[in-house]
């Protein structure tokens, strides 16, 4: 039974829809204060993001590879969260296994 004001989502369900538009990112949520997405990069592929106007949170659902925010540079595999702020330069590189990102902007991505 489903509550007012609660939806439901699965990373199977949304991974079938991105598969089904052939893009890396689908947006799945879209309100005032913030938005949600499923972002996945092949293994070995190019992540051509470019700064954004809102603060972001990734969460690594599969998946390995470097990631670099301005001057840090890591390693980021199943479980980890980062946090980017607004504007910063940032992207994925040396990805060794098919990444699928967990994906929020707040406010709403313009």
């Amino acid at each position: 039974m489903s509550q007012p004001g609660v939806t439901q989502f699965t990373i199977d369900g949304l991974e079938q829809r991105r598969a089904q538009n052939r893009k890396p990112y689908l947006e799945f949520l879209r309100v005032d204060a913030m938005s949600a997405g499923l972002y996945v990069l092949p293994a070995g592929g190019t992540d051509l993001q470019r700064p954004h106007h809102e603060d972001e949170m990734y969460y690594v659902v599969r998946g390995r590879a470097r990631f670099r925010a301005g001057d840090d540079d890591r390693e980021v595999s199943a479980g980890s969260i980062l946090i980017v702020a607004a504007g910063v330069e940032h992207h994925f590189y040396d990805i060794a296994e098919e990444l699928a990102l967990l994906v929020c902007f707040a406010p709403a991505e313009s």
